[in-house]
């Protein structure tokens, strides 16, 4: 049978569930039944190459999450290794009379050859490894695991929170989102294992000593007792042989240590293993490597020194400095730009092409902040901004057009705007070599950093460095880096202002995606009953109040519908938002059955439809002291729904739907306004509160 065909054996074995259960019961057999020395040693070689193999794999392992059965396979290491230990007892202290390989040859071999065959000196290097294991190693790694597990589980609600911000601005999908929440979960789970593995080396290490202890004693009173041994000999026979088998399974153990700390001690990496970060980062300045070779070369020429080693080792780490500084240098060379002679050219006459037309979305950085759009340099705002146009296209129901960039000198260095048609929208400053953590209201604690406003929505913000990204998350902080704040301030901007992104170019072209799946409807609608712009002004209504046009057909059939009987694009407008009240409606509350409503006292009402009956497109105005009443009311009602996390919904009589939501959007931010007919059928309204009566 060929190496291949064992291979898919053991996995055929695994696959079916049985490989574990297999080794606990070899444990268990090797507890309980006398083992031959060929089977010991045949056990304690593979138990070193076992650990071998482990500390190989974590050493090249990019990130910590990919090993995640190093846990349990620890336990398994441990429960094999003293399982041995135990077989290995029993064949000591029953054979241990006749002396040298009774026990097997690995054991005669650590007992012999690597002490020398002198029991003083591997007691001496027994008490070294397990000092090393127990007091360095394995409590290091303890402490280590502790602390990680504590500060990943206070880290978990801030990384969610982080998770769900880019989901909502649209920067990852729903599927990368849920690979991110498993990787969190799934990163919990593995320090807190690790935490608890921990706990069972340092047992392995002590369980080493007293089984040491015992067998020394135990072979002595055997040796003596019942075999008639002299104190001498029974001494050198059990002695070696009890220490053979103590460092046998030491030095395992010391391998699987050296394992745990190492893996609880890596910093994730996606490009590079250990070994590779090690040299990329130890000698990435070769100043560091030429101030030691300047030390060893002073110490090599002390009298009394050993001045060939330190000499020589001195020429070998200046050499390196020098090669790698001269590699930078030439890296550095290649990448810079060849000089190209200017030669003067002749001025030729403008043209219409010398008439550039102004950005539809515009965003300007300044200089420090080229970096975060050049992809050369790592940048990641340019793939921020597709995923901000893809969510808000799918949500808004049409295409949202490219974002021109550019750099702005006039711009302080760290700062950018945001422009609409080429009138600035929004302004801020980032800091690329640090994050922003936003207060989300729950935070448990203060950071040292540059305090600010999120661009975004105002909230309390502190530009940290990244150092402190995972301690801020577990204060309740929300933490993102520049390129996220950028984008999530681009992405709010877009969203409230989508009415100026619909043109003529992007009516048409809804036009052309439902004239495929319904010709006549659109041969029916445009432009027999509605020219474009008059469509397009109906669209940009419903965009203003934060409707989406995804469902352009029923749009459509019902401005087919009622446009015979009004041109008047108010009551289109209406009309279209009746026919969508349940994708409204579901936009503001979700599935709930009942709406949480605002309503206007009955002779409030009623005066307000007095006042604007007679007004065209809402536009007729009333006295000021009831605006500001109305006004004043309005916003002590919508603060209060804000403390409770209620939506804020004004229910209004119909013909006052449209000037009521036009006071609501520049009085009252954030209120939105339904008519009693844009309430679904399957929806049942509740009453949280009544505007009050105005004064006389």
């Amino acid at each position: 049978m060929d190496a291949t065909a064992i291979l898919n054996n053991v996995k055929s074995v695994g696959a079916q569930g049985l490989g574990a259960p297999l080794i606990l019961i070899m444990m268990l057999g090797m507890v309980v039944i006398p083992m031959p020395p060929l089977a010991l040693d045949v056990f304690f070689t593979f138990n070193i190459a076992l650990s071998l193999v482990v500390l190989l794999v974590v050493v090249y392992t990019m990130k910590p999450l990919e090993f995640s059965v190093f846990p349990s396979l620890l336990l398994v290491a441990t429960l094999l290794r003293l399982a041995l230990n135990v077989a290995s007892t029993r064949v000591v202290l029953l054979e241990g009379h006749e002396g040298g390989d009774a026990a097997g040859k690995v054991i005669e071999a650590f007992g012999s050859f690597v002490i020398g065959g002198n029991y003083a000196v591997g007691l001496v290097v027994f008490a070294i490894l397990v000092i090393i294991n127990f007091v360095v190693v394995t409590k290091g790694a303890g402490r280590v695991s502790e602390v990680s597990a504590r500060f990943t589980l206070d880290a978990m609600p801030g990384k969610q929170m982080a998770i769900d911000a880019d989901l909502n601005a649209g920067i990852i999908g729903q599927e990368e989102a849920k690979v991110r929440r498993e990787e969190i979960a799934l990163e919990a789970d593995f320090y807190g294992s690790m935490d608890g593995a921990s706990k069972f080396v340092r047992g392995d290490a002590v369980a080493g000593i007293l089984i040491l202890a015992i067998n020394i004693l135990g072979g002595l009173a055997i040796g003596m007792l019942q075999h008639d041994l002299d104190f001498s000999t029974a001494l050198r026979f059990y002695a070696l042989l009890t220490i053979g088998d103590g460092l046998v399974a030491q030095i395992p153990s010391l391998l699987l240590s050296t394992s745990a700390a190492i893996i609880v001690t890596r910093v994730a990496s996606a490009q590079q293993d250990m070994g590779s970060q090690i040299v990329s980062q130890m000698l990435s300045t070769p100043k560091s490597l030429a101030v030691a070779a300047g030390v060893l070369a002073l110490m090599g020429v002390i009298p009394g020194m050993p001045n060939f080693a330190f000499l020589t080792l001195a020429a070998l780490v200046g050499g390196g400095a020098w090669w790698i500084y001269r590699a930078r240098a030439r890296a550095a060379q290649q990448r810079e730009p060849v000089a190209v002679p200017e030669t003067p050219q002749e001025q030729r006459e403008l043209t219409w092409d010398d008439v550039q037309p102004v950005d539809i979305i515009g965003l300007e950085v300044g200089y420090r902040l080229i970096p975060l759009v050049d992809r050369n340099q790592g940048g990641e705002l340019m793939n921020r901004i597709k995923g901000v146009r893809k969510k808000l296209s799918k949500e808004l129901g049409f295409l949202v057009q490219p974002v021109h960039i550019k750099d702005n000198l006039q711009l302080n260095p760290t700062g950018y705007s945001i422009s609409l048609n080429g009138a600035i929208m929004g302004e801020g400053e980032v800091y690329p070599d640090r994050d922003l953590a936003i207060d989300s209201g729950r935070i448990f604690g203060k950071l040292q950093g540059i305090q600010t406003k999120d661009p975004a929505f105002g909230l309390d913000a502190v530009w940290i460095d990244t150092s402190q990204r995972d301690y801020a998350q577990t204060l309740g902080y929300q933490v993102v880096d520049a390129s996220t704040v950028v984008a999530t301030h681009l992405s709010e901007i877009l969203q409230s202002n989508s009415h100026e992104l619909l043109g003529h170019e992007e009516v048409q072209q809804l036009l052309d995606q439902l004239a495929r799946s319904a010709p006549k409807l659109v041969e029916d609608l445009v432009p027999k009953t509605l020219s474009l712009g008059q469509l397009l002004r109906i669209l940009q209504n419903l965009l203003q109040e934060q409707v989406p046009i995804r469902d352009i057909r029923s749009i459509a059939e019902t401005l087919a519908e009622h446009a015979a009987q009004s041109q008047d694009i108010g009551v289109l407008t209406s009309q279209a938002r009746i026919a969508l009240s349940r994708t409204i409606v579901q936009q503001l509350i979700g599935p709930v059955e009942e709406i949480p409503v605002v309503v206007l006292d009955p002779s409030l009402e009623q005066i307000l439809q007095q006042t604007l009956q007679p007004s065209v497109e809402g536009s007729a105005g009333f006295e000021p002291g009831l605006a500001e009443q109305l006004q004043k009311a309005l916003i002590e009602t919508h603060t209060q729904q804000e403390r409770l996390d209620q939506p804020s919904i004004l229910l209004v009589a119909a013909p006052i739907r449209q000037w009521m939501s036009k006071f609501a959007r520049h009085s009252v931010p954030g209120m939105r306004v339904l008519s009693y007919n844009e309430v679904p059928d399957n929806r049942q309204i509740k009453v949280i509160a009544t505007v009050g009566k105005p004064a006389r």
